[in-house]
């Protein structure tokens, strides 16, 4: 049940990077983590903060990533965050994994955009698994991200930036994929035309979850489960976790031939926003899928019927004047009855002025704290 709705306000973009796309108009990732949302886009290499105020979530702060782990591209080049959690001091993030199709361009001649729809690119960057140290400071109560710094429960110890192992165009988790039956043949496919894409991340002690906007696969959506482990002082392995020395498990969810958007753990649930796979409007909608957490943590993979996942509510998306606009890619729960929804390419009635932006507040029933 929709509730309300709450302003992120932002700060504007300064005149040397006013050409860049803002924060506000490509939210595609968020996670709550004390008074603090901290959200990412699906352009750019960082990370905004944002603190909740009287007049919602205000005193913006940027930051990059490259400051705390190694990137593969180039700093600034598009890094898809697709997805965030906390657990244990430490923030997850990750990429889409995805290829890109190049976008023809309406003011390029015929020829050219028939050409660039042929243009498939691998960018760096998105191919990023990675944890931050993020620590309260004691005096002030922010969360800031760390590159390596004591932990708090263990001062003896130190938290550090690691990223999953990997090359330029590829990682530990890409290299696994090559061999699976069900995956291999969506590697080299864009995103966007029902390839791999990973649009979701949820951190349940040393387990990651990862939604898989794409492939859909006769109408059965996807999840990766896998176990990290620390090689370095900066780089991360996987853990054999699957059957026959896997490094992931997999499950196979039946949401109505819709793909994962965004999961979020919830008690012993989860919840996940699903909506169309490919680059179109659709419905999207928030489902429960029911004791995930207990069930997923002894099975090598799952098939999980429609009848075991509750289809709570559907989530409004722009129609019409406003088609292509306002479609749901991030979600975070507030509190333990209150999630809160971000939107890709808000609509003019969403934005507001120059740097802000709305997001919408759900009621959910159930016990849903970690």
């Amino acid at each position: 049940m929709h509730l309300e709705s709450t302003i992120l306000h932002f700060k504007k973009l300064s005149k040397k990077k006013d050409k860049q796309k803002h924060p506000r108009e490509g939210l595609s990732a968020l996670v709550k983590v004390g008074k603090y949302l901290f959200l990412a886009g699906d352009e750019g290499a960082s990370l905004e903060r944002l603190k909740k105020t009287k007049k919602g979530f205000s005193k913006h702060k940027v930051f990059s990533l490259g400051d705390y782990i190694s990137l593969s591209g180039k700093e600034q080049s598009e890094m898809d965050i697709e997805g965030l959690d906390f657990e244990d001091h430490y923030l997850w993030v990750v990429g889409s994994h995805s290829l890109k199709r190049k976008q023809p361009q309406e003011e390029d001649s015929r020829k050219e955009q028939i050409k660039d729809l042929s243009q498939v690119i691998a960018e760096p960057n998105r191919f990023i698994l990675a944890r931050i140290p993020l620590v309260k400071n004691q005096k002030t109560g922010k969360y800031t991200l760390k590159k390596s710094c004591p932990d708090p429960d263990h001062p003896g110890k130190k938290l550090t930036a690691a990223r999953l192992t990997g090359h330029k165009k590829t990682n530990r988790l890409m290299k696994a994929l090559q061999k699976d039956t069900h995956l291999k043949d969506f590697l080299s496919i864009p995103g966007k035309d029902n390839g791999l894409d990973i649009e979701g991340l949820a951190v349940d002690g040393k387990r990651l979850f990862l939604g898989l906007r794409g492939p859909v696969l006769r109408g059965w959506a996807m999840v990766l489960e896998i176990k990290t482990k620390k090689l370095g002082k900066r780089r991360l392995g996987l853990k054999k976790t699957g059957s026959k020395g896997l490094v992931y498990k997999k499950h196979f969810l039946d949401l109505s031939g819709m793909g994962i958007r965004d999961i979020t753990p919830a008690g012993k649930d989860f919840l996940l926003l699903a909506g169309p796979t490919m680059d179109l409007d659709g419905t999207i909608a928030l489902f429960r899928w029911n004791n995930a957490l207990p069930k997923t943590r002894h099975s090598q993979q799952s098939l999980v019927q429609r009848k075991q996942i509750k289809r709570i509510m559907d989530i409004p998306h722009g129609v019409e004047e406003n088609a292509g606009k306002d479609r749901a890619e991030g979600m975070t729960l507030l509190s333990n009855h209150k999630l809160m929804v971000v939107y890709d390419s808000p609509s003019s009635e969403r934005s507001k002025n120059k740097s802000d932006v709305t997001a919408d507040l759900f009621r959910i029933k159930g016990n849903n704290k970690r």
